[in-house]
């Protein structure tokens, strides 16, 4: 389970996020939804180690990010694409995060073939299309088999068999028992997704709650998104 309470980040007199609080449990895909610069990257990146909080707590099954003992086969995590040297190949750099984080080296060919990358395994990421880009970041993620996957806009840059396949993969995974975190300004893919929603605007929650409950009265999700987030009606 992820757990963050009363997490608040400023940069400089800006406020990031403010006092946010909300619970992503196993089993069941958690969409985090907000308008750009809501907070979204700010969560994130706190979670996930990469920046501390000026107050509150973010967990991974009851520790921070940087206590886990193997943070790899703990969390899987995609932000900012595949973080893979453009003069590597994908098999290298894969290879590369399993030795560093003693994961067995059968994981890489097993992790490349799951996000079809297996006939492009030896050619170098500098070659890669956007999309070819966000499936080697995945098959990082996946490298460690974890529990936790947190992911940013991983559609990002698919073709439409990309986006059905990551829509199965991520179902298939939370059936799994395990917990999915993941953050997409998608409206249309996200209603398919998520089984429950955060939805974040100006730094601070507005709601929180199964799919079905965050759009009720509404004709859609991005109807229910903008009512929540802009109630004056100012981007409608």
């Amino acid at each position: 389970m992820i757990e963050i309470v009363g997490l608040t980040k400023r940069h400089g007199t800006k406020l990031a996020i403010g006092d946010v609080a909300f619970t992503v449990a196993p089993g069941r895909v958690t969409g985090f939804l907000g308008p750009n610069g809501a907070g979204k990257s700010s969560t994130l990146r706190i979670l996930l180690g990469l920046d501390r909080a000026d107050a509150g707590t973010a967990l991974i099954g009851g520790r921070p990010y940087r206590k886990l003992r193997d943070p790899l086969r703990t969390v899987g995590s995609l932000l900012e694409g595949s973080g893979a040297h453009r003069s590597r190949t994908a098999r290298a750099h894969l290879t590369w995060v399993a030795r560093s984080n003693g994961i067995p080296k059968s994981r890489v060919g097993q992790v490349l073939a799951e996000v079809g990358l297996a006939d492009v395994a030896g050619k170098r990421v500098g070659t890669f299309s956007l999309g070819m880009g966000q499936r080697l970041g995945l098959a990082a993620a996946l490298l460690g088999e974890p529990e936790v996957l947190v992911l940013d806009e991983p559609i990002n840059g698919l073709d439409p068999d990309g986006i059905r396949w990551i829509r199965r993969l991520l179902k298939e995974y939370a059936k799994g028992g395990r917990t999915v975190l993941l953050s997409s300004h998608l409206m249309s893919e996200m209603a398919e997704t998520a089984d429950d929603l955060v939805v974040i605007s100006a730094g601070r929650v507005v709601t929180t709650g199964p799919l079905g409950e965050v759009t009720a009265g509404h004709a859609s999700l991005e109807e229910a998104f903008f009512a929540l987030t802009d109630p004056a009606g100012r981007l409608s």
